[in-house]
């Protein structure tokens, strides 16, 4: 199962999705506003991932060894549909997002110009994705969200079983249905798909933002069996780049030093996989006086790591001398037993791509059990993501993100029938400049205009789109 944090976000009766935009360009079709229930429902279990919490411990030991499921608690409001790990920690879940907010400047000029329009009012969104403050969900900051109405199902630590059960008790509400789904991997879609297809029916669109989430859609469009629109966020260029790539970049470092204390300069590397991710990882530790190899199926991104001064090579060839191995495709038993029988001893192993799928993780368990002499030393974090697991995510690039994923909604909520088939689309490109330049008054940039007699000679409307919707901005792979 893909590895990933999930919640679900829909409408309570009397709310409007808050989840809102107005562009001064362009105008959302206007509907009746209606009224909607917001859920927001994360589940972590053993195949998701989990943002790094704080050192400050707020529970008791008695906390944790109760599972949530067990507790009955009630929100200031007197509400008890949700679950969460101690809703004591609503106000200091609070005050993370607050903090995260200022690092994310176009998501709230979004809210602050969708508060006249609305243009989601009556959508009811279940979604599921990654957890963490700037999400609105991270540790105890997900935990807020439950004092203002929105139903949350989540909590670090969940088990697989766990993970499930949120899922469920955010799409089976009596008297509620969603209309769009907010996806991160697909397994809520999936769940949808397998318990309750009929829901489909009222459903106007799927949001999806992970490289794991959009091949199960194409295998779906291929197949006939994707039953409404949905809109690849993930081949964004906005969230290819920053969240793939200078994310990645960041985090790396931060995530391995927070569960190893390695020093980087001349240890041995490969990463496997050269896509946003893996050139992201790549550049962190070339800078860090690593000695970086690379994997790769794709003889394109190949021949760009070649370009950008790394040795190409296959796993089997240096998993005798090398000191992490941190894979980035997004497939699955890219290191398996028979790599973990050849390591040096602790050697670090580690995932960056979206699924825990991988690692063999049951290979590595049993290997570490059984005590061979020549295993590996760590694997932080079990498969799942090192840098949601182990460390913390930059709020700015996330900002990016959530921005791309909000127009995304909107776009397919307010879109007038027949815009959209049953079928996978990429985010006009208009909108993916659109949140680029929310982004750049952030470092006091300044964008030069064309002049009328420029966008003739380059066959361009002077305010965009300044590329066609085919580009990607260079990008290649996961």
């Amino acid at each position: 199962m893909p590895n990933k944090k999930k919640y679900n976000v829909d409408g309570d009766a009397g709310r409007k999705a808050q989840i809102q935009f107005a562009d001064q360009k362009q105008e959302f079709n206007k509907r009746p506003t209606k009224i909607g229930r917001r859920s927001l429902s994360r589940s972590i279990s053993q195949s998701s991932t989990d943002s790094y919490s704080s050192g400050i411990c707020l529970t008791s030991s008695s906390d944790d060894e109760t599972s949530p499921r067990d507790k009955q608690q009630k929100n200031s409001k007197g509400s008890s549909d949700f679950c969460v790990k101690n809703i004591k920690q609503a106000e200091f879940g609070r005050r993370e997002i607050e903090i995260a907010e200022q690092e994310m400047p176009a998501l709230m000029a979004l809210r602050k110009r969708a508060q006249g329009e609305k243009p989601l009012a009556g959508a009811k969104i279940v979604g599921c994705t990654h957890i963490t403050a700037q999400t609105a969900n991270r540790g105890v900051a997900l935990i807020s969200l439950s004092v203002p109405g929105f139903p949350v199902f989540a909590w670090k630590g969940e088990s697989e079983d766990d993970f499930w059960w949120c899922i469920d008790r955010c799409v089976n509400v009596e008297g509620w249905q969603p209309n769009m789904i907010l996806d991160d991997g697909g397994d809520l879609t999936h769940w949808i798909y397998k318990k309750y297809p009929n829901m489909f029916k009222k459903i106007k669109g799927i949001v999806e933002e992970s490289v794991t989430g959009v091949h199960r859609l194409y295998q779906l469009s291929k197949a006939g069996k994707l039953c409404v629109p949905a809109m690849n966020v993930n081949d964004s260029v906005t969230k290819q780049k920053f969240d793939n790539l200078y994310c990645c970049r960041e985090s790396i470092l931060d995530g391995l030093k927070r569960t190893t204390d390695m020093m980087f300069g001349g240890k041995q590397v490969v990463v496997c996989g050269y896509g946003e991710v893996g050139k992201g990882c790549c550049a962190a530790l070339k800078a860090m006086g690593s000695i970086v190899y690379v994997t790769e199926i794709d003889p394109i991104c190949a021949l760009q790591a070649c370009m950008d001064g790394f040795r190409l090579v296959k796993l089997n060839e240096v998993i005798r001398q090398v000191d992490i191995v941190i894979t980035c495709t997004g497939n699955k038993n890219v290191v398996t037993r028979e790599h973990l029988d050849r390591m040096k001893n602790s050697c670090i192993v580690c995932n960056m791509g979206h699924s825990n799928t991988e690692i063999d993780v049951v290979s590595t368990v049993q290997h570490r059990e059984g005590g061979t002499a020549s295993g590996f030393g760590a694997f932080p974090p079990q498969g799942r993501l090192l840098n949601l697991s182990c460390s913390t995510v930059p709020t700015f690039v996330l900002s990016i993100t959530a921005t791309t994923q909000a127009l995304a909604l909107i776009e397919l909520y307010n879109a007038p029938e027949g815009r959209y088939k049953q079928d996978v689309y990429l985010l006009p490109k208009k909108m993916d400049e659109y949140v680029a330049s929310l982004h750049l008054p952030t470092f006091d940039a300044h964008l030069t205009e064309l002049t009328d007699e420029q966008a003739k000679y380059l066959g361009l409307n002077k305010n965009g789109p300044f590329k066609p919707n085919y580009y990607r901005c260079g990008s290649c792979g996961h």
